[in-house]
């Protein structure tokens, strides 16, 4: 099991989850940020500080979200446009930085204003 980051969080990512989380387990595309699911060890702590309220357990995901769950974990099991490889488990969002690209679901989202 593990957190989600839903779509409330695309085009926003105000990171207060990203310094709450023991694990650094959330890692930055270009447009949004996403949990590693093999890294992630269910705290809540980054559920707590999300601005947007873009995180959810994921059995706790609305219907309409639920195509994120998936998704978060095709960002380190697909290979993304750009890379030669799928990002895997890294061990840790800090040492590796921004990854700078998305998921095909989230790139072909529409841009907010």
């Amino acid at each position: 099991m593990t957190y989600v980051i839903s779509s409330a969080c695309v085009d926003v990512m105000h990171k207060a989850c990203v310094e709450e989380c023991p694990a650094d387990c959330i890692y930055e595309g270009a447009r949004v940020l996403y949990i590693n699911p093999d890294e992630c060890v269910d705290c809540g702590a980054c559920k707590l500080v999300c601005e947007a309220d873009a995180i959810y357990y994921e059995t706790d995901l609305p219907d309409e979200e639920l195509q994120h769950l998936a998704d978060n974990a095709a960002f380190f099991t697909e290979i993304l446009p750009g890379r030669d490889a799928p990002l895997g488990s890294p061990g840790g969002a800090a040492r590796l930085g921004p990854v700078g690209v998305d998921t095909p679901l989230i790139a072909a989202m529409p841009q907010r204003a």
